[in-house]
């Protein structure tokens, strides 16, 4: 079963503390949510949720077309459902 979800790259793809900002234009743009359909679920071992999740990511130069990516373990406190 399908479920629509809403990808926080920012959380899920967060930098280090120390890590140094260098803009790439061409690079993926990780700062916006982005919807994606949760197709399957599994516990962690340590009680912690990953749904698997088929999204794509934006480059910043919008001419691109976007990244698709398949089958993404993401963790649940990074999706949120979609209404």
């Amino acid at each position: 079963m399908l479920t629509g979800v809403s990808v926080s790259l920012n959380r899920l793809f967060s930098r280090g503390p120390a890590a140094r900002r260098h803009i790439i234009p061409t690079g993926l743009d990780l700062s916006s949510p982005t919807n994606g359909q949760l197709h399957g679920r599994f516990p962690g071992v340590e009680g912690n949720w990953l749904g698997v999740v088929n999204y794509s990511i934006s480059y910043a130069d919008s001419h691109l077309k976007p990244l698709q990516v398949f089958d993404q373990l993401v963790p649940f406190w990074a999706l949120r459902l979609r209404q």
